[in-house]
């Protein structure tokens, strides 16, 4: 490894101009002429519906499958990270890990997705004969799918095991490029490989589309709930203040390091969520919550395989299941490589088991608990919840199942106040990753952490001064971003097997195969 390879110290200027420039860029453009980027974003959105859905739909799962593989074979004993015993408990492991794919939209998505599939059953299961309580368990167990194992799988398994062998056993850097160092080689790091500065670059611009569309809507989202709550007028004014606010907390967070601000903002968001979930099992419909929710996770498994290979209605896939995958594809490089952070002394099993089932269950419960509250009110007062949701969006649905609970004012405020720490973290989070990724460090500098969060923040909030419409614009932005990093995060499907092998002999898991000789060949010579 030469010194032009080990660069993890250094910035790299032509990837930060690049990232940069194209974001600032979009920017500008969407200022001066908002529907001719919109046409060009939404012809690119159905071209990559179109074309790369079913590829998704397959790579997701495919990651799953080789994870769970991975984890229950002997190679599930290989320690990560070049450490025996790991950095964090794991408590603050997993809350680190759930404050990231969750809070993208967790809380507002749990409201109102499960609402939009019971008044509209999903077409897989659509007979024609699927009315009132009959729609729950499907409608229920389709945003347990959205938000559940395959979604998780591919934002810190096998592109995690990779990352980490590379950075950690072999000493290379941080990066979205590191994830190809196994198929490519060594000059995946030269300064001139188009290659590798292509995959930094794409990956930037996909997360960084990945968040700033949540941050742009969490302004519109607490507009409203403050005018709701405390008739604040939701102008363009308050939302930015929301987004200053939050984009302040986000920069201290990620100023702190991951050691410090994200670690303390994750555990204490967790912790939040917990009380209010708790809050609705107690206060809301607890056996309604509990039923639909063992209910719902046994219809999902039971249909697991054809949930994910479903291909039936095009125009439904690129609304639902496909843009999901897009949206968190986009992630997947800087949360493997966050995830790698902070998973240094954890096994392959652990890490698979964390990632790719205790999230997703935690997650489907999050959702059995908000969304399985307001079908319960929905179910008892048709129109409750979805007059609306219809009407004005997610963030009424929210407020309107508070309306229906005891003390609803308290759990509103307290939804209202981890919906902006979720961001937040994602945010810092975010932030981090991108900083890593043009240094190759885990210890970025805290400058470039700041300046990250900022323009994060900057953005969204100057998109939010030309209309809803422009979040909905980016959100399709997206998806389009994720069709360079999905082809990114392919190689890791098989190359993880590979790697997990190489790492199981030099832990002495396995023993090394002895090399065949070729007896006829001896003989001859």
């Amino acid at each position: 490894m030469n010194d032009e390879t080990n660069r993890g110290n250094k910035i790299d200027w032509l990837t930060f101009a690049i990232s940069g420039g194209f974001l600032v860029l979009f920017l500008i453009f969407s200022l001066i002429n908002k529907s001719q980027m919109g046409a060009w974003i939404t012809s690119s959105f159905n071209f990559s519906v179109t074309f790369f859905g079913a590829f998704w739909q397959l790579l997701l799962l495919a990651t799953f499958v080789v994870g769970i593989a991975l984890a229950l074979s002997k190679y599930g004993r290989v320690k990560l990270g070049n450490k025996d015993v790991p950095e964090n408990g794991w408590f603050r492991w997993v809350s680190m890990i759930l404050c990231t794919l969750l809070a993208s939209g967790g809380v507002f998505w749990a409201a109102g997705e499960p609402i939009y599939h019971y008044l509209t059953t999903p077409p897989l299961f659509d007979d024609g004969g699927i009315t009132g309580k009959q729609a729950v368990i499907p409608g229920l167990a389709q945003s347990f799918f959205h938000w559940g194992f395959t979604a998780w799988a591919c934002l810190g398994t096998v592109a995690t095991i990779v990352l980490m062998y590379a950075h950690y056993h072999k000493g290379y850097p941080l990066k979205p490029r590191t994830i190809l160092y196994p198929l490519v080689g060594e000059k995946i790091f030269r300064k001139k490989s188009v290659l590798g500065t292509t995959a930094d670059v794409v990956s930037i611009i996909a997360v960084a589309a990945g968040t700033i569309g949540p941050i742009g809507f969490l302004g519109l989202q607490v507009g409203y709930a403050l005018e709701y709550l405390f008739n604040i007028p939701d102008t363009i004014f308050t939302q930015s203040i929301v987004i200053i606010f939050l984009v302040t907390i986000a920069a201290i967070s990620a100023a702190s390091g991951v050691d410090k601000g994200i670690q303390l903002l994750s555990r204490l968001n967790v912790g939040l969520a917990l009380v209010l979930m708790l809050g609705m099992v107690i206060l809301g419909p607890t056996a309604f919550i509990i039923n639909s929710f063992i209910g719902a996770e046994a219809f999902q498994i039971q249909n697991f395989v054809r949930m994910s290979l479903y291909r039936g209605d095009s125009g439904w896939l690129g609304y639902w299941t496909v843009f999901f995958w897009g949206w968190f594809l986009g992630f997947g490089p800087a949360m493997a490589m966050f995830i790698s952070r902070i998973s240094r002394g954890r096994s392959i099993r652990e890490l698979i088991l964390a990632v790719a089932i205790i999230a997703p269950i935690v997650s489907n419960f999050w959702f059995a608990a908000v969304g399985g509250s307001g079908l319960f009110y929905e179910l008892e007062n048709p129109g409750s919840i979805s007059n609306a949701l219809n009407e004005t969006g997610m963030p009424a649905a929210v407020m309107a199942i508070m309306e229906q609970v005891p003390f609803g004012m308290v759990m509103a405020t307290g939804f209202l106040i981890v919906t902006v720490v979720f961001v937040a973290t994602t945010a810092d989070t975010m932030s981090y990753s991108v900083a890593v990724t043009l240094t190759g460090n885990t210890h970025p500098p805290r400058f470039l952490r700041v300046f990250w969060a900022v323009l994060f923040g900057t953005i969204a909030a100057s998109l939010l001064g030309i209309g809803e419409s422009s979040i909905q614009t980016l959100q399709n932005f997206i998806v389009v971003t994720a069709v360079p990093v999905s082809l990114l995060l392919l190689p890791p499907v098989w190359l993880a097997p590979k790697v997990a092998k190489k790492m199981a002999i030099d832990q002495g898991i396995i023993k090394k195969e002895p090399m065949k000789i070729d007896v006829q060949k001896r003989k001859s010579s």
